[in-house]
């Protein structure tokens, strides 16, 4: 990695820990830094001095902190599979939820919590916290299976053909998601409707424990798929060319990016735009460089999925604004200047 990148990802890293230390501070019990830096040191050991109350400590290691690493966890899968699925495709509007990963996991979760089918009560039984990302991750495999076969020709990937499946895939499955919906009672309607706007308010540590591995993986790995993704950029024909296993990258990245959100809509209901957004603003602000992309998307998809969280629950305090209503208002806007931003730069009438 050049010594430009390494600055970057830093910087980034350095905003995403500022960000962290603000919602980590602000709420509805405040915590000043000091006394955020004296629950550090006590709890790891580095001073027997407690210069914070109990109120603060409770609140902060039961619910804030749950919080503010859950929001870290989602926002660095949905950024780093938006960055990969894009270099998969050479598309920048392939985003995950646009192929019909989200909609695929969110319709299994869907279908969980509402239908009562043997199956769905022994993966419950078996799995525990597990089963609901399990069945997430399920939902989300099998329409992105569907939706690569689909696009697939002569054994090659068309991505027009994957764009429109999964546009169709994505109708129909949001049409049974309504068909659900109907079918639900009062409660069943109320986490469908969580799983639809998206919200990190149920975050404790067992989500947290159970969304880590799913994330973790994924996230570790695909940086690893930067130099197949750089050369995927020049197309098929001459990333086979330059020794590329071309079967084995779209494997692993179609299948780390659909663990890590289909995990992360089973926990976090879905939040659209940081999959489509965060790798526009890298590229357009630092190039089309995959080693800096893909790392770099799961540091900043982090920092403002967790600043989003943060301004959710405390733009409307004490009620609090669901974080997929907060980001499709910011993503909009933001995604329409990226598009007109590209146009004036390539002179496109």
């Amino acid at each position: 990695m050049s010594k430009k990148n390494g600055l970057i990802l830093l910087l980034l890293l350095i905003f995403l820990l500022v960000v962290v230390v603000l919602s980590s501070c602000i709420g509805a019990v405040r915590i000043s830094f000091s006394e955020l830096m004296s629950m550090f040191s006590y709890y790891t050991g580095l001073s027997n001095t407690a210069r914070f109350q109990d109120q603060q400590a409770a609140v902060f290691l039961n619910i804030r902190l749950p919080r503010v690493v859950l929001g870290l966890l989602v926002g660095a899968a949905l950024g780093v599979s938006g960055a990969v699925i894009q270099g998969l495709f050479r598309n920048p509007l392939a985003e995950p939820g646009l192929i019909g990963i989200s909609a695929g996991a969110t319709l299994f979760a869907v279908m969980m919590i509402v239908l009562e089918l043997n199956f769905f009560r022994a993966l419950l039984g078996a799995l525990g916290a597990y089963a609901l990302s399990i069945a997430a991750f399920i939902g989300a495999g099998l329409t992105t299976l569907i939706v690569y076969r689909i696009g697939m020709k002569n054994g090659k990937t068309n991505i027009t053909s994957v764009l429109l499946a999964g546009i169709a895939i994505n109708a129909l499955a949001y049409s049974f998601i309504g068909l659900l919906t109907y079918m639900s009672t009062e409660a069943q309607l109320r986490n469908i409707v969580f799983w639809n706007l998206g919200s990190l308010g149920g975050a404790s540590w067992t989500m947290v424990s159970t969304l880590l591995p799913f994330v973790l993986v994924p996230v570790l790995v695909l940086p690893f798929m930067a130099k197949a993704l750089n050369a995927f950029a020049l197309g098929e024909a001459q990333a086979l060319h330059m020794g590329i296993n071309i079967k084995r990258v779209k494997f692993l990245v179609i299948i780390l990016a659909t663990m890590a959100v289909g995990a992360s809509v089973a926990v976090a209901g879905v939040i659209g735009f940081i999959g489509l957004i965060i790798p526009h603003i890298l590229r357009m602000a630092f190039g089309a460089d995959h080693r800096l992309i893909i790392p770099g998307s799961a540091l900043l998809g982090a920092a403002l999925l967790c600043l989003a969280d943060l301004v959710a629950r405390t733009l409307v305090a004490p009620a609090e604004l669901p974080i997929g209503i907060l980001t499709a208002i910011i993503g909009t806007p933001v995604f329409i200047y990226i598009i007109i931003s590209e146009r004036n730069k390539r002179h496109i009438p």
